[in-house]
């Protein structure tokens, strides 16, 4: 198959534009939800979704980042294809049911689960859509258009479904069943829509051996990664209330949206990077490395220093003044958005292709354990904010391990990235902006004019010191525009 790299820019301009649906379906419906709900009720479905995460994970055996790669390394031929998606479908299938049955017989037992009962059923539904919803085969086949639309029609659908159904704080299962619409209903039409790419019959002699051992490393992964992503929440919801896990999720939603916006260029590059590791075409794997670096820390610094300072007007609008409390987690929580970008660079796009998965899971474990030691230290006096305490420092210590594992690797890239140039950009923003807070405009206007007038500054003083990742988008919007002019004059004189 052809790579060309065009075919980039298009996978990451879909992506970027997923996750943006990302972005806008919370910032809707958010700040309604959050109000009807209060802090108690979005704290119990924050609970009810990190809880059962972990069955999800169980479920999928590190499938969701190993498929994708297999996917990618047999994708020209159908019937290896097929094979290798029935083999791993199967695999899933096997453990979602066990996964059901410690569920279900956990939930009746536990006294915080058993109050919540039918919210824990509902939540549920998630690993059998995530078990059917192969996403990692269309991911390993670039297929993000589709990936795009089909998320944002369901998206839509979510969204008018949330101010049709919750108008009291006792619907907060409804809201639950409404977030899995619009994350993973979605799931269903990725199965009926696999048989353009992969043969649904039955082909028998499968061999399960050789996916067993990635598929235990990368499985080992998900649960070091799950623990120290979910955990947070967990141990909240055991070790303080429903309403500091309310303020915890709030910090949490505003950081994970931007963190899926920095990392966008790393979820399109893993297949691609995969298949120039098993063509062995290693110049081109590291110049889309180095690019994907670059990327992340021109998207991630500024974002980060402009939500911390900006942070009270951010919580403010998205959840209310209910949510003041969120303010001091998000703050903290912030400085992740460049830690995860590079460590998803790092980790899933350089040392995954590479087939040096076994470090990965290294620095997770690590970070696993340091989250895990700081909550219980620090939750009991600080609540949401020693948990964002226990995260950042997790963030931190992954970032220094697969530093120095790669750092022959990376080394000879850091000279070709942009960062004295993005921090003197971030501080000339931030230098532009930080006063116009005390204008008193309400949440809503403070955002837009410092957020206009901070970002427009930042990219104008890239482009004019000729940031290459600027310069690529900027020449990329210009040809574009300039190509549709062309079009519509030619199209006038058809006329």
């Amino acid at each position: 198959m052809a790579v060309k790299e065009n075919s980039i820019k298009k996978n990451f301009f879909m992506n970027v534009l997923l996750t943006l649906s990302t972005f806008i379906f919370p910032l809707i419906t958010f700040p309604y939800v959050s109000r009807v709900l209060t802090p108690i009720g979005t704290g119990k479905v924050a609970m009810a979704t990190s809880f059962v995460q972990y069955f999800v994970m169980f479920a999928q055996l590190g499938i969701p980042t190993y498929g994708i790669r297999a996917v990618a390394k047999v994708r020209d031929d159908r019937e290896k294809l097929t094979k290798t998606v029935h083999e791993l479908l199967l695999l899933s299938a096997a453990t979602s049911v066990i996964a059901y049955i410690i569920l279900f017989a956990l939930i009746p037992t536990i006294p915080k689960l058993a109050t919540e009962k039918p919210l824990y059923y509902v939540m549920s539904a998630t690993i059998f859509l995530n078990c059917i919803g192969i996403d990692w085969m269309y991911r390993g086949l670039e297929q993000y258009t589709y990936i795009t639309v089909r998320s944002i029609i369901f998206k839509f659908i979510a969204l008018v479904c949330m101010f049709l159904f919750i108008h009291d704080q006792s619907d907060y299962v409804i809201y639950g069943f409404i977030s899995i619409l619009a994350s993973s209903m979605s799931y269903v039409l990725n199965f009926i829509n696999a048989r353009k790419f992969i043969d649904m019959k039955w082909l028998g002699n499968y061999d399960f051996k050789p996916h067993l051992k990635a598929v235990a490393i990368f499985f080992a992964m998900s649960v070091a990664t799950t623990v120290y992503t979910n955990l947070d929440t967990v141990m909240l919801g055991f070790m303080t209330s429903d309403v500091d896990i309310g303020y915890y999720n709030a910090a949490i939603k505003i950081k994970t949206v931007l963190v899926s916006i920095v990392t966008s260029l790393g979820a399109v590059l893993l297949p691609r990077a995969s298949y120039y590791v098993e063509q062995n075409k290693m110049k081109d794997f590291r110049t889309i490395s180095t690019k994907a670096l670059d990327f992340v820390l021109v998207a991630s610094i500024p974002v980060t220093i402009f939500f911390i300072y900006f942070a009270r007007q951010g919580v403010m609008l998205l959840s209310g003044s209910a949510y003041m409390g969120a303010i001091q987690p998000m703050q903290i929580l912030m400085p992740t958005c460049i830690l995860i970008g590079v460590t998803n660079i790092l980790g899933i796009q350089m040392l995954v292709p590479l087939g040096r998965e076994r470090a990965v899971l290294n620095s997770e474990i690590l970070g696993a354990v340091v989250d895990l030691v700081l909550n219980f230290l620090l939750i009991p006096k600080y609540a949401a904010s020693g948990a964002a305490i226990g995260t950042l420092v997790a963030e931190i210590s992954v970032f220094i391990y697969q530093v120095v594992v790669l750092w022959s690797v990376i080394k000879p890239m850091v000279k070709n990235l942009s960062y004295l140039k993005i921090l003197v950009a971030t501080v000339l923003s931030l230098a532009a902006t930080f006063w116009i807070p005390a204008l008193g405009f309400n949440n809503f206007y403070t955002l837009a004019i410092s957020g206009t007038l901070f970002f427009a500054i930042y990219l104008g003083y890239l482009y004019l010191r000729k940031e290459p990742i600027v310069l690529d988008a900027m020449n990329t919007i210009r040809n574009k525009v300039q190509e549709r002019t062309r079009k519509n004059k030619q199209g006038e004189s058809a006329t």
